[in-house]
Order: structure tokens, then C-alpha cells, then sequence
């Protein structure tokens, strides 16, 4: 199997901005500890705080399969129920 990137951006309703950048420690620390993830990084853009650039890389299609899910099913999940996702996902 092979590893799985997904890079691009999200874009954050400004009513929604402080309950992500809240939700987004602890949504990096609970990414980082999963099984098969190799790097993973979500970034303020520095010229539109709305925008967070994203990077993720996982060992495999199902490390990055378990790691949707469990996204999904998250406060992490709740609180960006509304922001836009620009991506682009490489297996």
C-alpha cells in the first residue's frame, strides 16, 4: 500500500473562526497520536485568517480511511461543520 497526501486549504466563516482555532489544538494533538500518521499540519494563513492551510500524510489508505472517520465523528467534526475545504488527495 501506499502512503496517502492530501493537501490544500479550508476556509473558515469568520462566526465560526475562534471555536475552530480553539478546536484545532487539540484536533493536531489527537491527528498526531493516530496509527500511520506520518505528518500532519494546519496553519493560519498569515495574509487571510479565515484560511488555514492544510497538510496531512498517512502510512496508508486505511490509516487515512481511520482517520476521516474518526474526524467525522469529533467536536473537531461539530465546530467545522461549516467551512469550506479546498483539497487535493494523493494515493
Amino acid at each position: 500500500m501506499s502512503k496517502v497526501t492530501l493537501k490544500g486549504y479550508i476556509l473558515v466563516p469568520e462566526s465560526d473562526l475562534e471555536v475552530v482555532k480553539s478546536e484545532l489544538v487539540t484536533h493536531k494533538r489527537l491527528t498526531l497520536e493516530e496509527p500511520g500518521c506520518i505528518t500532519f499540519s494546519v496553519t493560519e494563513n498569515s495574509n487571510n485568517p479565515l484560511r488555514f492551510d492544510v497538510y496531512e500524510e498517512f502510512k496508508d489508505k486505511s490509516a487515512f480511511e481511520h482517520h476521516q472517520k474518526r474526524v467525522k465523528a469529533s467536536l473537531w467534526g461539530k465546530v467545522t461543520v461549516n467551512v469550506e475545504r479546498h483539497y487535493q488527495i494523493q494515493e
